[in-house]
């Protein structure tokens, strides 16, 4: 079937060869027009472009980056654990905005805590060329990405450091700011204080349990109940209420990440603890402030790591050859209500 206005059979996306013959112009003139280059008359540069409209033709940026030498595909391949998490889902805006304003589109993938997901994605990202990449991960070795590093690709980590290579990072500072949310329960006189987490394998629940340990030694007190390996509400959900079982319950948690948050603050009310357990949380929550009593976090600024994440690598891309710098993104206390509940007499 042939399309009426140009004369050219439907057979799918048009080509640059269908602009040229549509132009009356050579292939390469096509070329230099799209790719903005000089020596093409107003004419010819008018009459390609109308050629262009008339096809909806969609330059092939990969095969413009080996014409023009220079590899960049304009895309960035982006990891995160899970695109579902409000702070994953955070650091894909920041880096977006940032990828916009540079004329760059984003691949966005996740991992769900699987080391095996995570090396064949990163992988699936560099067969496409991507020029740069932003990772959030979990496995212990990252050794692969040696060669993309040697091959002069933007590597950056975002949220968890890498193992066994250099390479950009921008991280909160786990450790300080968890020691800041327990000193936080200290001070309203809690001694018995429970910390939840997802798995300690993962580099920010480490760091966090490190800092609650050092408020409590700070404070001479002892450690409390410990519950690592939460990785849903309702793992959560259910942990709290076996803590909230036991004869010795503890008189404040620590829920050192957000989803275990929710599924710690959503026991507390079933079980209308709500205003005798005191609570602070790793990570802000969506409608955190309007909870009874509202919580109170250390909350992190995913949007700024995505950002800083995003700039390091078009700094990079823009020549910077400076060694592998580690930025720290400050989390900052909220007090709200739920960690100034003071233990019973």
């Amino acid at each position: 079937m042939t399309d009426a206005l140009t004369g050219r059979h439907n057979r799918g996306r048009a080509t640059i060869r269908d602009v040229a013959a549509l132009a009356g112009v050579g292939i390469k003139t096509v070329s230099r027009v799209i790719n903005h280059e000089a020596n093409v008359s107003a004419a010819t540069r008018e009459k390609v472009e109308q050629a262009v409209v008339a096809l909806n033709f969609t330059p092939n940026q990969g095969a413009g980056a080996l014409r023009r030498g220079d590899r960049k595909t304009l895309t960035l391949g982006l990891l995160l654990d899970a695109v579902d998490n409000p702070f994953s889902a955070a650091i894909h805006r920041a880096v977006e905005a940032v990828a916009w304003e540079r004329g760059t589109a984003v691949f966005g993938a996740s991992f769900g805590d699987d080391p095996g997901r995570e090396r064949a994605l990163v992988e699936a990202f560099t067969r496409r060329r991507v020029d740069g990449l932003v990772l959030t991960t979990i496995a212990d070795d990252h050794t692969y990405l040696q060669t993309e590093l040697e091959q002069g690709v933007p590597v950056v980590f975002v949220d968890r450091p890498p193992r066994g290579i250099d390479a950009d990072t921008v991280l909160t500072d786990n450790r300080h700011a968890s020691g800041t949310a327990v000193a936080h329960l200290v001070q309203h006189g809690h001694r018995r204080i429970a910390f939840l987490s997802d798995d300690l394998e993962v580099s920010t629940a480490r760091e966090r349990h490190l800092g609650y340990l050092d408020a409590l030694r700070d404070a001479d007190a002892e450690e409390g109940p410990v519950r690592p390996g939460l990785r849903s509400v309702e793992a959560a959900y259910e942990a709290v209420r076996e803590l909230m079982a036991a004869p010795e319950r503890p008189t404040a948690l620590f829920t050192s990440q957000n989803l275990v948050s929710i599924g710690g603050i959503r026991a507390l009310h079933d079980l209308g603890l709500q205003h005798e357990v005191a609570v602070v949380g790793f990570d802000d929550v969506f409608l955190a402030d309007m909870l009874e009593p509202a919580l109170t976090v250390v909350a992190q600024d995913p949007s700024e790591m995505g950002r800083a994440a995003a700039g390091r690598v078009f700094a990079r891309l823009d020549g910077d050859d400076s060694p592998a710098a580690t930025t720290v993104v400050p989390a900052r206390l909220v007090v709200r209500g739920s960690g100034e509940i003071r233990p019973p007499a």
